[in-house]
């Protein structure tokens, strides 16, 4: 099975709730650039799960357009996940090849590194808009195998 951990695209700061943030002119842009990227690279996940989060949401619509995947949204996915029930939601879906998670920080260092077996999350920092992508042998902390990290500055 295959993970990818998409974070967010770069939200505007600071009006309304925290959960309300909208992407920014350029965190649409970003958006664009990685639904591109993952369609001309073969990068079409089964099923793109998505925080509920509004930020989150819209980098996940963007994406979703340009790869032609399904879309849905994950309440767990929301700010404060923790790596072990973030397995534990990957385990449910083990019938799927790819799936697609869009979420946050620093939740997605806590599972990756949960998933990849690194003893410290701190030793990750997934910035804004960058996508990760990680195979799974076995559906158990430390089995996971990174394959690569791109943030979408880097995406032509």
């Amino acid at each position: 099975m295959t993970i990818g951990f998409l974070r967010h695209a770069e939200a505007e700061d600071g009006h309304g709730s925290d959960f309300e943030r909208r992407l920014t002119p350029k965190g649409l842009d970003q958006a664009a650039k990685i639904g591109k990227f993952c369609e001309r690279n073969g990068f079409v996940p089964d099923l793109i799960i998505t925080s509920p989060v509004v930020r989150a949401r819209q980098t996940a619509e963007i994406v979703a357009e340009a790869t032609g995947c399904k879309l849905i949204e994950g309440g767990w996915l929301a700010c404060g996940m923790e790596g072990g029930d973030c397995l534990k939601h990957i385990a449910a879906l083990s019938e799927k090849n790819f799936v697609l998670l869009v979420g946050h920080e620093p939740d997605f260092s806590e599972a990756i590194a949960c998933l990849i077996g690194l003893p410290d999350p701190s030793a990750l920092k997934i910035r804004k808009a960058s996508l990760t992508v990680l195979d799974l042998a076995e559906l158990n902390e430390g089995c996971g195998q990174l394959q690569f990290m791109v943030p979408a500055r880097l995406m032509s």
